[in-house]
């Protein structure tokens, strides 16, 4: 009788965690060009940000290479995490996209500057064989609110 009154608690519990859910919010840009998705999607207490490239507001990379385009990337994370109501402090996984996986270390000496050490988000990074306009990095991110 125990385990029942358990089990039936239990769904409760959990039947009204998923109803009081909001349905997910797409955010939009804040510049006023068309772009095919958002920049950030808000569900469920998380952040799911799309993938940011090093470019400026012109959409052009910048110059430098891998590093400075790591570092305009993570601003970018940076700005885009503060408009919509969270922070860097806040997130929880990164996914690191690279053209050249001989610039991880010199993408990883420019992205660890941007988190406290041991509060360092889980990461992958891969290797893809290409990235929009010739970039050499593309980083998303998944932030708690």
């Amino acid at each position: 009788m125990h385990r029942t009154a358990l089990s039936i608690a239990l769904a409760l519990t959990l039947g009204g965690c998923a109803t009081s859910r909001r349905a997910p919010e797409f955010l939009v840009p804040a510049a006023d060009a068309a772009r095919p998705l958002s920049p950030a999607v808000r569900a469920n207490g998380f952040l799911f940000l799309a993938g940011q490239l090093g470019s400026d507001s012109t959409g052009q990379l910048v110059p430098g290479g891998i590093q400075a385009e790591t570092r305009q990337a993570m601003t970018k994370i940076a700005s885009l995490l503060q408009r919509s109501g969270s922070s860097l402090e806040r997130v929880v996984k990164c996914t690191v996209y690279l053209t050249d996986m001989q610039e991880w270390a010199a993408m990883n000496e420019v992205y660890v500057t941007f988190f406290p050490a041991g509060r360092r988000p889980a990461r992958t990074a891969v290797g893809v064989s290409g990235l929009v306009g010739a970039a050499r990095v593309e980083i998303e991110c998944l932030a708690a609110e």
